[in-house]
């Protein structure tokens, strides 16, 4: 590495990616490069969540699958989406009905199972923290030109098709 490289790495921040040595795998080096700048944004908009609105990622993400279905989801659908357990939805959601931001009722097509939706002032909450959100996000890109953004999307994009179909092969033919 030459001297303007190393001096290049020597203003960001230690992660698991500083681990990494040329002599491994440059599958590794990148997948470290994502996950640290996964990372990096994730806390950065996590802290500006908590900072100027007082809420958790979480229940961010939890509120913007909601926006996504106006008619509710089923708290399956919401477990589902979200990755989680259904005990960590459950406590979410019972914190948002607790502030008027969501409501949970029984669905008219299953009586055992509860519907989530954002009540009037939940959209309206939800549309104030999406706004900040994406320009926070806008901000981290930006001093990414227009063409190494479109380059960076179809690169995971690509990368995400990968990874699905290798996903998909190893778990074998659904039933």
């Amino acid at each position: 590495m030459t001297k303007a490289k190393a001096s290049e790495w020597e203003d960001l921040p230690l992660d698991a990616e500083t681990r990494v040595t040329s002599d491994h795998h440059q599958s590794l080096r990148v997948w470290l490069r994502m996950l640290a700048c996964t990372n990096l944004i994730g806390n950065h908009v996590r802290q500006k969540l908590q900072a100027q609105f007082g809420i958790t990622l979480p229940r961010f993400d939890l509120m913007a699958q909601l926006e996504r279905a106006p008619e509710g989801l089923k708290m399956g659908e919401l477990t589902r989406r979200l990755m989680v357990t259904g005990g960590n939805v459950t406590g979410i959601t019972d914190m948002l009905e607790e502030e008027g931001l969501v409501a949970r009722g029984t669905d008219p097509e299953d009586q055992r199972a509860f519907r989530v939706r954002l009540t009037k002032a939940g959209k309206q909450q939800f549309q104030r923290m999406a706004s900040e959100h994406e320009r926070w996000v806008v901000d981290l890109f930006d001093d990414l030109t227009v063409k190494q953004k479109t380059l960076l999307a179809e690169l995971l994009t690509a990368l995400k098709r990968s990874a699905t179909r290798h996903r998909l092969a190893q778990s074998g033919p659904r039933s």
